[in-house]
């Protein structure tokens, strides 16, 4: 039904579906800076403004962060799509921050996967997607890494109640689904939208290790950023701890949050509950958590997916790709 359309109907929905996509991403994170039953906007910007320490010297500081985080997401993207095709830094800029726009109110960021997809012509969509899934799991198994030694040390450290059946039983099934998806995979004949196991083990097996090790080191030097930020958003609210302890605690909240599924915009609700309950181990107030945990959000999610939105808006279908 859309190819008969005449092309300027064609053009009209078409700019009609990204200012949907860039209004939609804007209400949403309105919606959840004004409704957010954990932390009130009001109070939330009260307690900024009585802190002593938030200067504009210290929000560009914090902004500096964010702007090398994605800058190395950026480069780590642009790496990964070079296994196929040159892209510029810029183009590279384009779709990872104009992605993030469109996955911000997806369940998960799934719609970071067409949205880069989008970018290229039909025969390059499936690699692009294969990619996409592979810096993410990069990323998430950089913090499983340090999440996991985090948790040993937290555990070690400070009292925490732990149901050990209820662990056990979690592991239990954890272990059973990991051996059904391994066994399942094995099998030649499983496929994923039309497109078999062997054909995406065979796509992994041929990239170079040389582009696995800058995917790996690029998540690295990022969890590292993120982290300080984090680490630097404690000592700025008054919280005297040192960075090994902090960073224990840190390492584990995100561990714990990014194994529990969820809606992206309610990622923040998620960290936030997970962050009060560990930091508040640590003696931490829940105002403070909640405000760092925002903060957080705000810095490298919300500008980064304000920025995108530009690229959204100017966006046009690629014509073709020179691989």
């Amino acid at each position: 039904m859309y190819r008969a359309l005449p092309y300027k109907t064609k053009q009209f929905f078409f700019v009609l579906l990204k200012l949907s996509i860039v209004v939609g991403a804007f209400y949403f994170i309105y919606n959840k800076l004004t409704t957010n039953n954990q932390l009130d906007f009001e109070v939330f910007s009260t307690f900024l403004i009585k802190t002593d320490s938030v200067s504009v010297k210290n929000v560009l500081f914090l902004m500096l962060f964010s702007i090398f985080n994605w800058f190395l997401e950026i480069l780590k993207w642009r790496d990964l799509v070079s296994i196929f095709t040159k892209i510029s830094f810029k183009n590279a800029l384009q779709q990872s921050l104009g992605s993030l726009t469109v996955s911000l109110f997806t369940p998960n960021r799934i719609g970071e996967y067409g949205a880069k997809a989008i970018f290229y012509t039909s025969e390059f969509r499936k690699k692009i997607v294969l990619l996409n899934f592979l810096g993410n799991v990069m990323q998430m198994l950089v913090t499983i890494l340090f999440g996991v030694f985090g948790l040993y040390f937290f555990i070690t450290k400070y009292p925490v109640d732990i149901s050990y059946h209820s662990s056990a039983r979690f592991l239990a099934i954890l272990i059973l689904i990991s051996s059904i998806t391994f066994f399942g995979l094995k099998k030649k004949e499983v496929t994923i939208k039309g497109v078999s196991i062997e054909k995406v083990l065979l796509f992994f097996k041929n990239i170079p290790f040389k582009h696995y090790l800058f995917c790996m080191i690029f998540s690295v030097l990022r969890y590292f950023i993120f982290s300080f930020q984090f680490y630097f958003l404690l000592h700025l609210f008054g919280v005297e701890v040192s960075y090994i302890n902090a960073m224990i605690v840190i390492t584990s909240m995100y561990l714990l949050a990014s194994i529990i599924p969820s809606i992206f915009i309610f990622d923040v609700i998620i960290k936030g509950s997970v962050a009060v309950y560990l930091f508040s181990i640590v003696g931490v107030n829940e105002l403070t958590t909640l405000s760092i945990v925002t903060c957080m959000w705000l810095l490298n999610f919300v500008f980064p997916s304000i920025l995108g939105s530009v690229f959204v808006l100017k966006f046009k279908l690629p014509k073709s790709v020179k691989s």
